[in-house]
């Protein structure tokens, strides 16, 4: 089964903390290029979350991002009462000695402001991952790494009709390449023929024959083809057979890319080099897509 590189996939788990969203984006790359953007993730665990990646998605740029809200009983923060009481006591002082006759009291505002002041607000330190949740957060983890997978299958699968039409248009154009394969060598024992006449001298014909044959042997394609439709068949082999088949494939499609350019540097026909530079033109769309292959 085909899977492209390119996956998106999401899990939520609501917990007595509050609610974990997991999201994984891949893009393609040649390893497994795991950046987590979290620091909610406890160090002890990254390793066992990259392996737990590797294990199914097996390579690519992959970025983990993890988000927290926490319920609002256990919001994460708290109010410092006694220092928020010397704050507001302090104040109220000051404003007695500045004005007797106004003092603060309970002033709604002052205690707004008293709020933003250094240390009123604590902030909780407990870890909002860790023994007690972990199981949870794994399974969470898992089913996000499964959407993304489903996600690459469903892009492999438009990313397979694309590049095997590809496949069938390089071969299609090899057989054009065979029709025009006789009349290239007419065309080319004519020509030889008709510039030995205008030459006007008189030739030893039968090692002007043998010397025909090797000139021809040197412009034949037909060990070109044989192995151009060698290395197709093989193409199709691995992306329906293989189950991480990218970087092969991209070695086929060099070994292609010869016969292809061996081809074109022999052709010696006009019509032909047009077909090769169709076929050349295929090759390089396949070697784009490979390189989002899995």
């Amino acid at each position: 089964m085909l899977k492209s590189m390119t996956g998106f996939g999401k899990a939520e788990i609501s917990l007595a903390e509050g609610k974990f969203t997991i999201e994984i984006r891949s893009l393609n790359g040649k390893n497994a290029d795991i950046s987590i953007k979290s620091s909610l993730l406890p160090r002890n665990r990254e390793i066992e979350i990259r392996q737990l990646i590797i294990d199914k998605l097996y390579r690519g740029n992959i970025d983990v991002f993890i988000n927290f809200e926490a319920n609002y009983n256990d919001c994460g923060r708290k109010i410092n009462t006694e220092l928020a009481k010397e704050y507001f006591k302090q104040v109220n002082e000051l404003q007695k000695e500045v004005d007797k006759d106004s003092p603060i009291n309970n002033n709604a505002e002052l205690w707004l402001s008293i709020l933003n002041l250094p240390d009123v607000l604590e902030s909780k330190r407990k870890e909002v991952i860790d023994e007690s949740n972990w199981d949870a957060i794994k399974g969470c983890f898992e089913q996000a790494i499964d959407a993304l997978d489903k996600f690459r299958i469903q892009e492999g699968e438009a990313l397979y009709k694309d590049i095997i039409s590809k496949v069938d248009n390089i071969e299609a154009l090899s057989k054009e390449i065979e029709l025009l394969e006789k009349d290239r060598i007419e065309s080319i024992k004519n020509r030889l023929y008709k510039n030995l006449e205008e030459l006007n001298q008189s030739i030893d014909k039968a090692r002007f024959e043998q010397e025909l044959i090797y000139y021809l042997e040197k412009l034949d394609i037909n060990e070109e083809k044989v192995r151009l439709a060698q290395h197709c068949k093989y193409f199709r082999e691995c992306l329906n057979k293989e189950k991480h088949a990218g970087k092969k494939l991209g070695f086929i499609l060099q070994e292609i890319g010869r016969e292809i350019n061996t081809t074109g540097s022999k052709a010696n026909n006009a019509s032909i080099q047009q077909l090769v530079v169709r076929m050349k033109d295929e090759l390089e769309k396949m070697k784009e897509q490979s390189l989002n292959i899995l």
